[in-house]
């Protein structure tokens, strides 16, 4: 049987969503500054707000989670059952926010990656996907 949260569960777990310092976020800068890259955190001034930018370099990576913005494929990117009139608008409408914000991006001469919260669970993989994107 499944439970339901009363509302003022709800409330309390979505507003416990982290928008800055999520954890996949963490682990992306931590393997930055590993790598010896230097970078600053949520451009306000660029379309999107990009987690990560490194302004000399003219590269941003956003750290998206699976479920908001809906990873094709991702078993973390479920719809939720709950609200179906909410949810698959919500999320649509996230999605083509992204492809806006990544075109904009690239028309002012950026280069943009997007790091996916399931990714960040292999470290080496990331590290051999992120290593080409920060040399170029």
């Amino acid at each position: 049987m499944r439970q339901v949260m009363s509302p003022a569960e709800r409330y309390a777990r979505m507003v416990a969503i982290r928008r800055e310092d999520t954890k996949p976020e963490l682990i992306v800068r931590r393997m930055l500054w590993r790598l010896g890259v230097r970078y600053r955190l949520h451009a306000e001034e660029l379309p999107g707000r990009p987690d990560i930018v490194m302004r000399p370099r003219r590269k941003a990576i956003f750290v998206h989670g699976c479920l908001w913005h809906l990873h094709k494929g991702c078993p973390l990117a479920r719809v939720p059952s709950s609200r179906p009139d909410y949810w698959p608008a919500k999320l649509a409408r996230n999605k083509e926010r992204d492809r806006q914000n990544l075109k904009k991006l690239r028309r002012l001469g950026w280069s943009v990656t997007i790091v996916w919260e399931c990714e960040t669970k292999d470290q080496r993989a990331l590290e051999r996907r992120l290593r080409p994107f920060l040399a170029r």
